[in-house]
C-alpha cells in the first residue's frame, strides 16, 4: 500500500501522483505491477497495488553482483515487453532501474513507480522535462533537448550493462560529471560479453535516439529480431509460461525475506495528516478506483429489461434525490432508453447534461461501472455523480458545448486532413484506451462524438453515450450479442458472428470516410434501402474515387481501407492506428480545405433514414452468400470460414 499526505505534496508531486494513478488504472499487462484500488480521505491518498515478495532487483543484484547472459536476456526479454506496451499507449517511463523493477512469487518482473511517467507522447512529439535518476537517463534527457519513448530503451541499455557487469557504464565521481560522460564518453566494453550482448549494447547506447535500436514504430520487432534475444520464444513468454532463471522461495503469504531490512525493519504506521490544501479536493477529484477484475468477482449483471425495477439498485448511487442537488432544465437528446437533459447544480451554478435512463427499458450497471473507471480519460465524457430512484438512474455528465462532431464538420461544408488527422487521433486515442482495458463500445456512431467546447477544438472531442459498452469476459474476447447502429457496424456483426473490438475501429474508419468525403461509405442517398445498404457492408462495397477524394492523400485512403476492411482479423487496431504514416506525419498533411459536394441535410438524411430503419425491424436483413458476393467473384475466392463456436 503506497500512503501520500497531501498536505505535505508539492505542486509538481500532486500532478504526478495524480498522473501514477491515472496511468496504473488503464494498464493490464502481465509484467507491469497491477493497481487493484485507490482512495482517499480527507488527508491522504492510497494507491493498493499487488504485493510482489520477490522484492527488487535491486537487492538480488547486490546480493549477487552481476548476472549471467542468461540471467539477463530473460530479465531484459519481459522488460522489453513491458515498455513497448507502455509505448504502444503514448507512456513514456522515464524512471527505469532496478529498484523500480520487481519479482513476483514466481520471480517474473513487475515494473513499477510511475511518479516520472508521462502520458500522450506520440512517436513524433517530444517532452522536455530533466526527470529520472540521472545514472540511468539517456543523453537527450540530459541536455534538455527533448526525449520521446526513445529515452526509455537507453536506459533499457543502462541496466543491461549494470546486471552484465556489476558496474554503471556512465558513473561520475558527481551529478555534473555523470551527465558529462552520458553526453561525451566513450563506452567501455567489457571483452567478456560475448559478441550479441556487445552489439546489444552498442544499438542501444545509441547517443542520436533515431539512431536507437527500440526507436521507431518497428522499433520493438528490431529488438525481438536481435541476435541477442534469438532464443526468446516471444509468446511464450508474454504468456509466463518461460521458467524465471530465479525463483523466491516462499514459506508464508506475508514473507519479507527478499526485501532490503532497511524498509521491513521500520514500524509502519499511519500517522495523522495535517489538512490538506482549499484545492487539494478538486485536484483529486476522481481519484478512486477499484479494478474491474475486482468488481466482476461474483457477479455478472443482466443488461435487459427489468421485471421488476423498483427493486434494482445500483450501488455507486448517491443516497439523495438529484431533484436535491440539480434544477433539470430543457432536453437536449431522445434515445431509445433514454433522455438527456441540461441540468444546472444548485450551489455552485455550474451546467451538467444528465443521462435519464428509465429502469423498465434496461439496466444500466455495465454503463455506469464503464464510466465511473474510464471516464478520466481526455476524450471521455466525464461522469460526475449517480442517482436512482424508484423508476430511473440519473447520470450527470460533463456537458458537450460543441455538439456533435459530424454534424458541425459538414455544417461547415469543408475541413482539411490535418484537422481529420488530429481529430482521428483523439478518438484512436481513446478507444485504444478502452480496448487496453477489455472495454468495447459498440455504437460509435457520430452522433455519439462530439465535442465538449463550443470552439470545437479537437482537445475537447469527447466519446459519449456508453450505453451498449461491454466489458469482454469472455476467455476468447468475444461479444456474441448481436448489437448495432446502421451502418456502422462492422459485417461480421450483421452476419450474427461473435465480434471484438475490431467493430469499434470499423465505426471510426466509417466515420474518417465521412469526414474526408463529405458523404457516407455505405449510404450514399436517402433513397437507398436497409438491404441494399447492409449489403455494402457485408460485402465491404465502398469507394475512394471520384471528386470528393481527388485531394484527398494516399496515405489518407490507405487508413481507410485498412480501418474498413471487411475481415475483422485484417483490420487495423486501435493502438496501430495511433502509429500509422497518416497519424504520425498529420502535422505535414495538406491544411487546404476538402470542400463537400453532398448537400449537408442529404449526408444527415441518409444515415439517419438507415438508423430508423434497423432499428424497426424484426429481424436481420438476410445477406447473400460469401461467395456471390462482388468482392469474392473478384478475387476469386470464398472468405475463410469461421470456426464453429465462434
Amino acid at each position: 500500500m503506497k500512503v501520500l499526505k497531501k498536505a505535505t505534496l508539492k505542486v509538481r508531486d500532486r500532478m504526478r501522483t495524480k498522473m501514477e494513478r491515472n496511468i496504473l488504472a488503464q494498464i493490464h499487462h502481465p509484467f507491469i505491477v497491477r493497481l487493484h484500488y485507490a482512495f482517499q480521505t480527507e488527508g491522504k491518498l492510497y494507491l493498493i497495488l499487488d504485493f510482489l515478495r520477490g522484492g527488487d532487483l535491486f537487492t538480488r543484484l547486490s546480493k549477487e553482483v552481476m548476472f549471467t547472459e542468461e540471467d539477463v536476456k530473460f530479465y531484459l526479454a519481459e522488460l522489453a515487453l513491458a515498455l513497448d506496451h507502455l509505448h504502444s499507449l503514448g507512456i513514456v517511463y522515464r524512471d527505469l532501474k532496478p529498484e523500480n523493477i520487481l519479482l513476483d512469487s514466481d520471480g517474473h518482473i513487475n515494473v513499477t513507480d510511475f511518479g516520472l511517467s508521462k502520458e500522450s507522447i506520440d512517436s513524433d512529439q517530444k517532452t522536455y522535462s530533466f526527470c529520472g535518476t540521472v545514472e540511468y537517463m539517456a543523453p537527450e534527457v540530459v541536455n534538455r533537448r527533448g526525449h520521446s519513448t526513445a529515452a526509455d530503451w537507453w536506459s533499457l541499455g543502462v541496466l543491461m550493462y549494470e546486471m552484465l557487469t556489476g558496474n554503471l557504464p556512465f558513473h561520475g565521481q558527481n551529478r555534473k560529471e555523470t551527465m558529462t560522460l552520458i553526453l561525451k564518453a566513450k563506452l567501455s566494453m567489457p571483452q567478456f560479453l560475448s559478441v550479441h550482448a556487445q552489439g546489444l549494447l552498442r544499438a542501444l547506447f545509441k547517443r542520436n535516439p533515431a539512431n536507437r535500436l527500440g526507436a521507431g514504430p518497428d522499433g520493438m520487432t528490431q529488438i525481438k529480431n536481435h541476435p541477442f534475444f534469438a532464443t526468446i520464444d516471444w509468446l511464450r513468454l508474454l504468456a509466463r509460461q518461460i521458467d524465471p532463471p530465479f525463483k523466491p522461495t516462499l514459506t508464508a503469504p506475508d514473507e519479507t525475506h527478499y526485501f532490503d531490512p532497511e524498509f521491513t525493519r521500520k514500524t509502519p504506521r499511519d500517522s495523522p495528516a495535517l489538512p490538506p490544501s482549499a484545492t487539494a479536493h478538486e485536484l483529486f477529484r476522481g481519484f478512486s478506483f477499484v479494478a474491474p477484475s475486482i468488481l466482476e468477482e461474483g457477479r455478472e449483471r443482466h443488461r435487459g429489461p427489468l421485471a421488476n425495477p423498483a427493486r434494482m439498485h445500483i450501488p455507486e448511487a448517491r443516497p439523495s434525490s438529484i431533484h436535491d442537488e440539480y434544477e433539470l432544465k430543457e432536453d437536449l437528446g431522445v434515445g431509445t432508453y433514454s433522455v438527456c437533459k441540461r441540468c444546472i447544480h444548485k450551489v455552485t451554478r455550474a451546467e451538467y447534461a444528465v443521462k435519464i435512463i428509465a429502469k423498465s427499458k434496461r439496466d444500466p450497471s455495465e454503463e455506469v461501472d464503464v464510466l465511473l473507471r474510464y471516464s478520466h480519460h481526455a476524450n471521455i465524457v466525464k461522469l460526475f455523480a449517480v442517482y436512482e430512484d424508484e423508476v430511473s438512474v440519473y447520470l450527470v455528465e460533463e456537458l458537450c458545448r460543441g455538439g456533435e462532431l459530424l454534424s458541425r464538420i459538414i455544417a461547415q461544408r469543408h475541413f482539411s486532413e490535418r484537422e481529420a488527422a488530429a481529430v482521428m487521433l483523439k478518438l484512436a486515442n481513446a478507444v485504444s484506451y478502452l480496448h487496453a482495458n477489455q472495454v468495447v463500445h459498440r455504437d460509435l456512431k457520430p452522433s455519439n462524438v462530439m465535442y465538449a467546447s463550443a470552439k470545437a477544438d479537437a482537445d475537447s472531442i469527447r466519446i459519449i453515450d456508453f450505453g451498449f459498452a461491454k466489458q469482454l469476459r469472455a476467455e476468447n474476447g468475444l461479444l456474441m450479442t448481436p448489437c448495432y447502429t446502421a451502418q456502422f457496424v462492422a459485417p461480421e456483426v450483421l452476419k450474427k458472428q461473435g465480434y471484438d473490438m475490431s467493430c469499434d475501429v470499423w465505426s471510426l474508419g466509417v466515420l474518417l470516410y465521412t469526414m474526408l468525403s463529405g458523404e457516407a461509405p455505405f449510404a450514399t442517398g436517402a433513397n437507398d434501402t436497409p438491404s441494399q445498404i447492409l449489403e455494402r457492408v457485408g460485402e465491404g462495397r465502398f469507394s475512394l474515387c471520384g471528386p470528393m477524394w481527388a485531394n484527398v492523400s494516399e496515405l489518407a485512403k490507405d487508413i481507410v481501407k485498412r480501418m474498413l476492411h471487411v475481415d475483422p482479423s485484417k483490420r487495423l487496431p486501435a493502438k496501430q492506428i495511433l502509429v500509422h504514416p497518416w497519424i504520425v506525419q498529420r502535422n505535414s498533411l495538406p491544411a487546404a480545405n476538402l470542400h463537400y459536394s453532398t448537400d449537408p441535410a442529404k449526408i444527415k438524411g441518409a444515415i439517419e433514414q438507415t438508423y430508423k430503419a434497423i432499428g424497426c425491424a424484426a429481424n436481420p436483413v438476410p445477406l447473400c452468400p460469401v461467395n456471390a458476393s462482388a468482392l469474392a467473384r473478384r478475387r476469386r475466392q470464398h472468405r475463410p470460414k469461421s470456426a464453429s463456436g465462434l
